[in-house]
């Protein structure tokens, strides 16, 4: 595809076709030639979107919340492009299909870009991939973009960071989900939802979800993450909902001692309750969804997490780049293989190895500082 037909297909994105936007976030997820000239094109225009995050164990209901969140905000007159992440089933389709069958309620609506994507196996991985397919959705002027992963791994954990707003989804009186959240989830979430809510147990993993998350910010807990801090973010923004326990605490502390008013705001992330079935809790968390979204707004943190975001968007392409450089290298010399080799008869070592296929590249940018 030449830089005309590339030029061609974002302006036909731009302009609100439909099939174009489908081309080029297929050209994302391949990193087919020319993929880099389009997100380059796009990101200008970017930047409008809300974009929100949902992740969360296998069966706690993501797929059908998403679905419910779409449709309540299509019901409100806006656009939105979903994404679902799933990097597990690159060819067979089966998490996709299972996940097509649960966004049931937006068939047919064009206004509802649904897409699923896979790493499939590309150099840059599957975060890479999902930030620019965003983009593409933002450019295209989607007012809310919903990525959803199929689970809580690591390498969804980095996919949802791209998110301004992250919820994660825990099933009622699951120990596991619970101990997955000390794992290293628990950082992440801005938003704790407890669905199927109608279910044995969902107030008692309210109750820890509330306990895990006054804890973390407790030194003697043990269990600080460096998220937020534990003062709720008040004034209307986001103090209230679910099972937020330090609301009127803040709100107290604000009215009584006006030096508070210097103080930072801060976000308690929320504990709440919804039935993904029936759509019952979906007001509740809309509306949390947009406090948090004016919380990153008053705070300034959107615009430092556009910052650190576009920061970690240029070390990992600077990665994947080099490692390129350095993998054709290797080839050019007779493969890895046939340096794995020296080094099992001692002939060479591995720091060896590294160091001689560097040179070049480090002589070069050692010319340039000079």
């Amino acid at each position: 595809m030449s830089r005309a037909v590339e030029s061609d297909l974002v302006e036909r994105l731009l302009d609100g076709e439909h099939r174009a936007l489908a081309r080029a976030i297929t050209k994302i997820e391949s990193q087919s030639p020319g993929y880099r000239d389009i997100v380059s094109e796009l990101h200008a225009h970017t930047g409008d979107a809300s974009v929100v995050g949902i992740t969360g164990s296998p069966g706690a209901g993501k797929s059908t919340l998403v679905d419910k969140l779409a449709k309540y905000y299509r019901d409100q007159g806006e656009t939105v492009g979903v994404i679902a992440v799933d990097p597990s089933s690159p060819y067979t389709g089966g998490a996709v299909l299972g996940d097509r069958i649960r966004m049931a309620s937006n068939v047919g609506d064009m206004d509802v870009f649904f897409r699923s994507m896979s790493a499939r196996g590309q150099l840059g991985g599957l975060s890479t991939a999902t930030a620019d397919a965003v983009k593409a959705l933002d450019a295209f002027g989607k007012d809310r973009i919903i990525i959803e992963t199929v689970g809580a791994g690591q390498n969804e954990v980095d996919v949802v960071k791209t998110a301004d707003t992250v919820v994660v989804l825990v099933q009622p009186g699951s120990g596991d989900d619970v101990q997955m959240l000390k794992a290293g989830i628990l950082e992440i979430g801005d938003v704790f939802v407890v669905n199927k809510a109608d279910m044995e147990g969902a107030s008692r993993t309210v109750a820890e979800l509330q306990e895990m998350i006054h804890l973390r910010d407790d030194p003697r807990a043990n269990l600080d993450t460096g998220h937020h801090g534990a003062a709720a973010f008040d004034d209307g923004h986001g103090g209230g909902h679910g099972g937020h326990a330090d609301a009127s605490d803040a709100e107290s502390d604000a009215e009584g001692d006006p030096s508070n008013a210097d103080e930072p705001l801060v976000w308690t992330p929320q504990v709440l309750e919804t039935v993904a079935t029936t759509g019952e809790g979906i007001d509740e968390l809309v509306e949390t969804l947009d406090d948090h979204r004016d919380y990153l707004d008053a705070s300034g943190e959107l615009a430092e997490k556009a910052r650190k975001r576009a920061g970690e968007e240029i070390r990992q392409h600077l990665r994947s780049d080099v490692n390129r450089l350095l993998e054709a290298e290797l080839d050019r010399r007779g493969g890895v293989e046939e340096f794995a080799q020296a080094v099992v008869e001692k002939e060479t070592d591995p720091y060896a190895v590294a160091e001689d296929v560097l040179e070049p590249l480090r002589e070069c940018l050692d010319d340039r500082a000079d």
